[in-house]
C-alpha cells in the first residue's frame, strides 16, 4: 500500500493573510506557509483517501499541475505537518473503535512528531497488557483511561472486598508488560516484580496528597526499596511508619473524587509514556510526581537508585533522564 499523503489530524489550516496559510492555532504547535498561491488548493485533499499519484491527478482537476503538487507536498513534509495516512490500520479496526481511537493517533502523532499517523504508537498500545493492582476509584480510573487509549488488554487485582465505585476485571495471570500499584504493597510482590524484571509503576493517593512514582525499571532505575532506604536515612523511625502503613489505612481516605482523578491521570500518563517509547525513561523514573492539596502545581521529586539496595539499579542506573521541573530533593 503506497504512501497516502494526508494532513496531520488535529491541525486547524487557518489563513493568516489572503498569502499566508497557518497550519494549527497555537504557535507552540502551528507553523505558517507563504507563498503558495493557488497550490494552496492541494490541502484540501490531503485526507489521506489519495495516493501520491491520485492526489496529482486530484489537483490537476483544480488546475495545479505536478510539479506545484510536488512543492506543496514537500513544504508542508519539511514543516513537519505532513503524514502518511495510517490506511491499513484504520482498515484493520471497526468503524466504532477507529473513531473512539482517532483522538489518541492524532495526539500521538503530534506529541511524538511521528509521520505515521499515530499507527506505530497506536499498535505498541494494543500489543501491551497492563495489571492494575488495586481496584478502588484511583485504580479503577486508571485502568479506565488506560482502556479507553487503545491498550489491548487492561486487568485489575483486588485482595479486599470491592467498595462502591470500585472496578474489577478478569487476569489470566500472563506476564504483564507494565504493573501499576495504586495502594501499599506488599514485600512479596515486590520481589516478584523484580524478580521477573516487570516494570511497575507506583501510584499512592491519601492525606490530600497524590503521588505517582517511581516508574521501576527493574536494575535499571530507583526501586520502591530505594526510595525506602532514602526516606530511613533522614527518618529513622521510617521503616516502623511504613509497616504500620502497609497492613493499615485510615478510614475514611482523605482522596476525593478530583485527587483521585488527578493523580490516575497523571498515572495513566506515565504509563503511556513506556509503553509508547519503551527505550526512553519517563519523568516518573528515579522520581515521583507529587501535588499537595489545594496547590494545583506538580512537581518532581527526585529518588537516586539506593548504593545499599539490591536491586542493583545503583550499578546500571538509567543513562538519560528528562529535566525536572520543580524538583525537590530527596
Amino acid at each position: 500500500m503506497g504512501v497516502r499523503p494526508a494532513l496531520k489530524a488535529g491541525l486547524l489550516p487557518v489563513w493568516r493573510d489572503r498569502d499566508t496559510l497557518q497550519i494549527g492555532v497555537d504557535p507552540r504547535r502551528a507553523v505558517a506557509l507563504t507563498g503558495l498561491g493557488p497550490a494552496a488548493a492541494v490541502i484540501s485533499l490531503l485526507d489521506g483517501s489519495r495516493d501520491q499519484a491520485a492526489l496529482i491527478a486530484a489537483a490537476q482537476t483544480y488546475g495545479i499541475g505536478p510539479e506545484a503538487t510536488g512543492q506543496v507536498l514537500a513544504t508542508l513534509a519539511a514543516a513537519g505537518v505532513l503524514d502518511d495516512f495510517p490506511a491499513r490500520l484504520h482498515a484493520s479496526m471497526p468503524d466504532e473503535l477507529r473513531a473512539r481511537l482517532a483522538p489518541e493517533l492524532a495526539t500521538a502523532a503530534l506529541a511524538y512528531g511521528d509521520t505515521d499517523g499515530g499507527a506505530r504508537t497506536l499498535a505498541r498500545r494494543r500489543a501491551a497488557f497492563v495489571r492494575v493492582h488495586g481496584a478502588g476509584r484511583t485504580g479503577a480510573c486508571v485502568a479506565t483511561f488506560l482502556a479507553a487509549s487503545g491498550v489491548g488488554r487492561v486487568a485489575c487485582t483486588d485482595p479486599e472486598l470491592a467498595e462502591p465505585a470500585d472496578l474489577r476485571t478478569g487476569d489470566d495471570g500472563a506476564m504483564p508488560d507494565l504493573v501499576v500499584l495504586t495502594g501499599p504493597v506488599l514485600p512479596d510482590l515486590i520481589d516478584a516484580l523484580l524478580r521477573d524484571r516487570v516494570p511497575h509503576l507506583a501510584l499512592r493517593t491519601g492525606e490530600a496528597i497524590g503521588i505517582v512514582g517511581p516508574l521501576v525499571l527493574p536494575g535499571r532505575s530507583a526501586c520502591l526499596r530505594c526510595v525506602d532506604l532514602r526516606k530511613a536515612s533522614g527518618d529513622p523511625a521510617w521503616p516502623k511508619v511504613l509497616a504500620q502503613a502497609t497492613f493499615g489505612r485510615a478510614r475514611p481516605e482523605a482522596c476525593d473524587t478530583v485527587l483521585a482523578a488527578m493523580a490516575a491521570t497523571l498515572g495513566a500518563a506515565q504509563a503511556l509514556a513506556y509503553i509508547d517509547r519503551p527505550g526512553t525513561a519517563p519523568a516518573g523514573a528515579n522520581g515521583t510526581l507529587e501535588v499537595v492539596l489545594p496547590d494545583w502545581q506538580w512537581r518532581r521529586r527526585t529518588w537516586p537508585p539506593h548504593a545499599a539496595c539490591r536491586c542493583g539499579a545503583a550499578a546500571r542506573a538509567v543513562s538519560a533522564f528528562p529535566p525536572s521541573c520543580g524538583t525537590m530533593s530527596g
